[in-house]
């Protein structure tokens, strides 16, 4: 199953670098291709205030559903607060929700938007307001006893607000595997990070994720993973200084999608960023994603 709501692709009132038609057109692109159909999509409930507080702040959430925000934190995230922001993020999160149950009863799914990693548990920055991965593990935990939870963080940029959230949960372990000299530039302590130099191709990129793949899952044994499949990794990213191709990217999912159902554990997936200067190839590098799912897990 996939989640799509339209507000994903409504226009927030501030210039950003995030194109927001992407989510339409990869929802269009997913359907001319055939590999989803209609009845795969669903339009998720937003994420109540019990359930944000599973990993933020009751303080933060409280401000940020109100748009009572300081000022200076509503700068540090890039955003105007509105209400349009507020719909857009706890439907985000929903998403991500939704898509965790799903996934239990069918092995994987994904929300269209998310990946919101920057997401601190009493603070925004990056462009991200509220976790989702974040709050559908911390919701797993809780109410069904999902344990232990591994977090796959492949997006270029390290996921540090998932980082800080966890620190002290040791059912959940954070990897993050991203761009060194790239945002954040203070970089928080994941449980297991792998900073690579800037121009890593293909080659050196899979061969660093196929060595740690069988450490994460037979050191970890999760019952239960989230995937951040960020394709800011390109080479063509306006921001990411890696230098993978569409191929090593694709290789990339099909890596983290095998371990997965090899040992039949249940995914969510994310899409993350990608801001290459051209919306077709963000489009290829996210379809790839949801193409090779469905021939991995046979969807």
């Amino acid at each position: 199953m996939i989640a799509f709501d339209p507000i994903y692709t409504h226009p927030v009132p501030q210039n950003h670098r995030f194109p927001m038609e992407k989510y339409a057109l990869l929802y269009e692109a997913l359907l001319w291709e055939g590999i989803a159909e209609p009845t795969d999509f669903f339009t998720p409930e937003p994420a109540s205030f019990e359930q944000l507080i599973l990993a933020h702040s009751p303080s933060y959430v409280r401000q940020f559903l109100s748009l009572t925000l300081p000022q200076r934190e509503a700068i540090r995230i890039g955003f105007q607060q509105s209400e349009q922001l507020v719909r857009r993020e706890v439907s985000l999160v929903g998403g991500t929700l939704q898509g965790a149950q799903y996934a239990l009863e069918n092995g994987c799914a994904f929300n269209i938007a998310g990946g919101t990693h920057h997401a601190f548990s009493n603070r925004g920055e990056g462009f991200c307001m509220l976790n989702d991965q974040a709050v559908a593990a911390a919701y797993l935990l809780k109410h069904l006893r999902i344990s232990p939870i591994l977090i796959i963080d492949l997006d270029v940029h390290q996921g540090n607000g998932t980082a800080e959230i966890f620190a002290q949960r040791p059912e959940v372990f954070t990897f993050s595997m991203h761009a060194q000299g790239n945002y954040p530039f203070v970089k928080e302590q994941s449980d297991k990070d792998i900073a690579l130099p800037d121009g890593t191709d293909d080659a050196a990129y899979i061969a660093q994720l196929r060595e740690v793949l069988p450490y994460l899952f037979e050191t970890h044994r999760p019952d239960f993973v989230f995937y951040q499949s960020g394709v800011d990794v390109l080479k063509s990213d306006k921001f990411g200084k890696l230098q993978l191709t569409l191929e090593g990217c694709a290789e990339r999912d099909r890596l983290v999608f095998e371990a997965c159902a090899e040992r039949q554990i249940p995914v969510q997936c994310s899409m993350g960023g990608g801001y290459s200067p051209r919306l077709s190839t963000i489009l290829e590098a996210h379809t790839n994603t949801f193409r090779i799912a469905r021939q991995v897990f046979e969807i």
